[in-house]
């Protein structure tokens, strides 16, 4: 990693996207984590628009006080920057479509999930669409095509014998623990390590006042490091709130603001017919594993002390970059977990309708039958829905595991690879 400099702009998979949509709607929002990057695709994908930053105290100010005049005096093609914070605004965008329907007139972004905020995201409903931009993938950080899941998910996974072995223990921690923030990225590890402990700070004072009515936000900024070192485990929502003196009812809460703030993200239990033997517990993940090694206090020099929590971290890196592709796949794709009664587990499902994957994540170089119970599990209660499963390990070679199941050992270096 370098020091912060001037650094090329990097190519973002959600480019063609974007253009797409500001091609034949009339508003395009980009939603995602503040400081993920969404201004910078906004100018980079759809140049020479004016460009208003609700940020800027002068221009929330006229925003605020008189949204439709506001949205009168703009330019017919205008990006509104963190638009979450006047959600008056939505009523005005509103209207000035309906008068004049002409595509891609507004591009907004905003950093906390529109959809989850009723003012905004009913106002628009119809006349919007919105792409949801993450910090940067590995595939995006490596200018690869970022293509792994499609090219699994369509049957293309074969055996590969690799005669080298990957560097690994000097690059998987290193990615895992910077993350994907592009200032992060662009940091050596201690300067990326400051970066990521002020950006949560940052988010406290300032973000999470705009989406809720929390008197204490570094309540809410305690709350998120406790489940820094949580991450990729089971939530137990009472035992969570007695550990941290709070009720159940401000633990919810304050899950559904850092989910808004797409800095958590809940993945809920995979079933089918809601079998009993299925334990109903979401896990909780951390969606950027920089910012969760910074607020546990893993760094690049400490995780060979801890390698269960390191094992945790890495399995919520997965799930981020699975996710990142998932995305873009044609076919909607959602992510569950697998535990059952007996504790046996899938990190992640993945689900197209009734068809169903699994993937399990290990930190090890070597695989050994037994990694595969929980894919085993899955495909017999999945059925004939059961698609195949994948076991992501620090080798360099595609193993078959279970050709019937199509079971494979695959090197996570793929994911980006790829």
């Amino acid at each position: 990693m370098s020091d912060l400099q001037a650094q090329p702009y990097l190519k973002r998979h959600l480019e063609g996207a974007l253009a797409e949509a500001l091609a034949d709607t009339p508003v395009v929002c980009i939603l995602g984590p503040r400081q993920c990057g969404k201004s910078t695709l906004a100018h980079h994908t759809a140049p020479g628009r004016a460009y208003v930053s609700l940020d800027d105290r002068n221009s929330y100010q006229l925003a605020s006080e008189d949204p439709k005049g506001f949205i009168g005096e703009l330019p017919e093609y205008v990006t509104i920057d963190e638009v979450q914070r006047v959600p008056e605004l939505s009523l005005a965008i509103k209207q000035s479509v309906d008068a004049n329907r002409k595509p891609g007139r507004f591009l907004l972004t905003g950093s906390a999930n529109l959809l989850q905020l009723p003012r905004l995201s009913d106002s628009l409903a119809g006349r919007m669409e919105w792409i949801e931009l993450q910090p940067f993938s590995e595939s995006e950080k490596e200018g690869s095509p970022g293509c792994f899941l499609e090219q699994w998910l369509d049957g293309g996974l074969k055996t590969e014998i690799s005669a080298s072995e990957p560097p690994r223990a000097s690059t998987l921690p290193e990615r895992i623990i910077a993350g994907g923030y592009p200032e992060a990225i662009r940091r050596k590890p201690s300067r990326a390590r400051q970066w990521q402990e002020q950006y949560v700070r940052s988010i406290i004072e300032r973000d999470i006042h705009d989406i809720s009515q929390v008197k204490d936000g570094e309540d809410v900024g305690r709350f998120l490091e406790y489940l820094s070192h949580q991450t990729a485990e089971l939530l137990n929502v009472t035992e969570t709130a007695k550990a941290l003196g709070h009720t159940r009812a401000t633990v919810e809460k304050y899950l559904s603001i850092l989910e808004k703030l797409y800095l958590l993200r809940r993945l809920h239990p995979w079933h089918r017919n809601a079998r009993k033997r299925l334990i109903k517990t979401p896990k909780i993940h951390v969606r950027d594993s920089g910012l969760a090694a910074a607020l546990s206090g893993i760094s690049e020099t400490t995780w060979m002390n801890d390698r269960g929590r390191f094992g945790h971290l890495l399995e919520s890196f997965v799930v981020q970059q699975i996710s990142i592709q998932a995305q873009r796949l044609e076919t909607k794709t959602r992510l569950w977990h697998y535990r059952d009664k007996d504790k046996v587990e899938v990190d992640c499902v993945l689900t197209q309708g009734k068809r169903t994957w699994g993937v399990e994540v290990k930190a090890a170089a070597s695989i050994n039958p037994s990694d595969a119970k929980g894919l085993r599990r899955l495909a017999e209660q999945a059925g004939d829905d059961f698609e195949g499963g994948i076991v992501l390990y620090d080798g360099a070679s595609i193993l078959p595991l279970d050709r019937d199941l199509k079971l494979f050992a695959v090197p996570i270096s793929k994911l980006w690879s790829l």
